[in-house]
């Protein structure tokens, strides 16, 4: 009877993953990075109390995620900064509201849960159907809400804060800004814009405009038949879309990995204005006001 339990649940997670898109899929990649990195970079650990669980539920031993060492150590540098980014706006907001614009498999609540925090964790309904089976049952202040960024309704989707005079909310969309579109991007930082109480931060991950429709020769991107649609060609695009938006700070996610990227790094930067890769800050404020600093 215990194998065959064990059986149906295997088969159910395997039906689970087969319904995910393929831009979903990536969710496998910052999964394995946060199981099994600390065992390349050490220093870098991220102590994920849940990934390897559920890596294993998956039935992905993280082999094929780990020949990659470049993400492996941009996931775990990336997860580091933006959970640093939401334990400050925690700081300065007691009992805040943090979202994960399409979270797929990834636990910040584990990091961030200091008995008052209130978190959202949003995706497609797929990868919530796949939480759900995978993840253990999350307690009163965490909820999952289903999200298509690319509707122009998703703020009011997610229930968040309809005025501008509201609490202000902290946003992290990870491993998202690159399958959209331009259109698509610039149509989430304006409703950030329009919707956010002051003093909201929106922060995200994004490659540089060189790496739009290259996916293929990403090495563990190209596994999934994802593409990327969109990459950033100028900082000053952060806040062109809106006047309430502010560009509040810029995360280079790979220069510390070592040479040849701290020298490649910021030279790249000189050529084309923007890091080829970066974690970037947004906030909004109202006239007279500013944001917090990140």
């Amino acid at each position: 009877m215990a194998e065959s339990l064990a059986g149906s649940a295997a088969d159910a997670d395997a039906t689970g993953v087969r319904a995910l898109s393929a831009v979903s899929n990536t969710l496998r990649i910052p999964l394995a990075a946060r199981a099994l990195g600390e065992t390349l970079f050490p220093r870098l650990a991220v102590h994920d109390a849940h990934a390897a669980r559920v890596l294993l539920k998956l039935d992905d031993d993280g082999s094929q995620w780990l020949k990659d060492r470049q993400s492996v150590y941009g996931v775990l540098a990336r997860t580091r900064r933006f959970r640093e980014l939401a334990q400050d706006f925690l700081r300065r907001c007691p009992g805040g509201l943090v979202v994960n614009l399409g979270c797929g498999l990834s636990d910040y609540f584990q990091w961030l849960d200091d008995g008052a925090a209130r978190m959202v964790d949003a995706d497609l309904p797929a990868v919530l159907a796949l939480r759900r089976q995978l993840l253990a049952p999350y307690p009163e202040r965490h909820a999952l809400r289903e999200l298509d960024l690319t509707s122009a309704d998703w703020w009011e989707a997610l229930g968040l804060p309809a005025r501008p005079e509201g609490a202000p909310v902290f946003l992290m969309a990870e491993g998202v800004m690159m399958y959209l579109t331009k259109p698509q991007v610039e149509a989430v930082w304006r409703t950030f814009a329009e919707c956010a109480p002051a003093g909201s931060v929106l922060a995200f991950d994004a490659m540089c405009w060189l790496a739009t429709g290259r996916a293929k020769q990403h090495p563990s991107v190209r596994h999934t038949d994802a593409q990327f649609h969109w990459g950033l060609r100028r900082e000053a695009e952060l806040t062109a879309v809106h006047p309430r938006l502010r560009h509040l700070a810029s995360h280079t996610v790979m220069e510390a990995y070592g040479w040849p990227y701290s020298w490649v790094g910021p030279v790249f930067r000189r050529l084309f204005g923007v890091p080829f890769y970066a974690l970037y800050v947004a906030g909004v404020a109202d006239a007279g006001k500013a944001p917090s600093s990140a």
